[in-house]
């Protein structure tokens, strides 16, 4: 089944500029901004400008310069954050929910990039 994007989500709109956001980096393909509802004393949000509804529909549809673009504005917030384990940073998380089970709440693929304390385990381990 393809996806459908839905233009009126809050991603659609703040790249348009119908919300405002606290931007963080803008670069021809992607948009970095600090999320509304922090999580983490870093918590930021990298969005590509393209119509994509998840990671692996971006992965497959999105142009090589939108995916190269993408990746790299992810790697400058880090840097820019001094979060870079190889560069005397503490280290972060990336996550990116996907559809139903994976509690995506906007539909657009977007990527949280958390940092500034331990951030514990990613998951509870499954009872056995």
């Amino acid at each position: 089944m393809a996806y459908t994007y839905d233009t009126n989500n809050i991603f659609a709109k703040i790249l348009r500029g119908e919300i405002p956001c606290n931007k963080v980096l803008e670069t021809e393909h992607s948009l970095a901004f600090h999320d509304v509802r922090p999580q983490a004393p870093h918590h930021i949000l990298v969005i590509p400008k393209g119509p994509y509804v998840t990671f692996d529909h971006f992965a497959l549809a999105a142009s090589d310069a939108e995916r190269a673009d993408y990746v790299a504005a992810i790697g400058q917030v880090c840097r820019d954050l001094g979060v870079q384990p190889g560069e005397g940073g503490n280290g972060y998380r990336v996550i990116s929910n996907a559809g139903n089970d994976g509690v995506q709440e906007v539909p657009h693929l977007h990527v949280h990039i958390m940092a500034g304390r331990m951030l514990g385990r990613m998951l509870e381990r499954a009872p056995e």
